[in-house]
């Protein structure tokens, strides 16, 4: 085991413990690879899926398998109007399982998350039976300070430039706490515990994901 696999191995154990102690259900897997095949195991079959704008669970081909798999997914890239995307969204709020991941997270297990639309956040807040995170170790800060701004000066700059949204960091790349009509800063997102317990399950990976 290299010295970066024994650090992400004892700082996953870590964060799994502090996860539980919030009422999460946890994994650490050392690849994306095993992390699919994690996420599929729990769920069933014929179970409704959909998810957030998360690039993580895109690149790691969790959704294209769910695709190919014998569930029923509503998937908003699927669609070509405006309306048919947010009818999309609400279907997301009766399905089993509603995958995500996270801009940052604490290492004590706070989960930050950042929306310009705050679909994805209302539904990991409310509605859908589970919701899977998928969270690279890339993710972790030290506390839910540090986690609030890798959201708001790593994440969301990324972001704004990959969706080509005209705001101040996307020309400079700085967060500049800013009030732009096209921000994606409109709603800010702190789960703190599972509620009910185990609805929120969290698989970290000892990959760099996402943004």
């Amino acid at each position: 085991m290299t010295p970066l696999e024994l650090r992400n191995e004892r700082l996953a154990q870590k964060m799994i413990k502090n996860l539980e102690r919030r009422h999460f259900e946890a994994y650490y897997c050392k690849t994306s690879a095993e992390a699919v095949e994690q996420a599929i195991s729990l769920i069933p079959e014929g179970s409704s899926i959909s998810w957030g704008g998360s690039m993580s669970i895109r690149d790691i081909g969790l959704t294209r398998r769910l695709k190919e798999g014998n569930y029923q997914v509503f998937d908003r890239d699927d669609v070509t109007t405006e309306e048919d995307k947010i009818t999309t969204y609400r279907k997301a709020f009766e399905c089993d399982f509603y995958l995500a991941s996270a801009n940052a997270i604490s290492e004590d297990g706070i989960i930050v998350s950042i929306d310009g639309n705050g679909n994805r956040v209302a539904a990991i807040t409310w509605g859908p039976k589970r919701v899977i995170f998928i969270v690279g170790l890339n993710k972790v800060a030290q506390n839910v300070e540090a986690a609030l701004a890798r959201a708001r000066s790593t994440a969301s700059p990324i972001n704004a430039a990959r969706f080509d949204i005209q705001t101040p960091c996307q020309i400079d790349g700085v967060c500049h706490n800013c009030n732009s009509p096209q921000s994606i800063c409109n709603y800010v997102h702190f789960l703190r515990n599972s509620h009910p317990a185990k609805r929120h399950i969290v698989i970290l990976v000892g990959e760099d994901l996402g943004y």
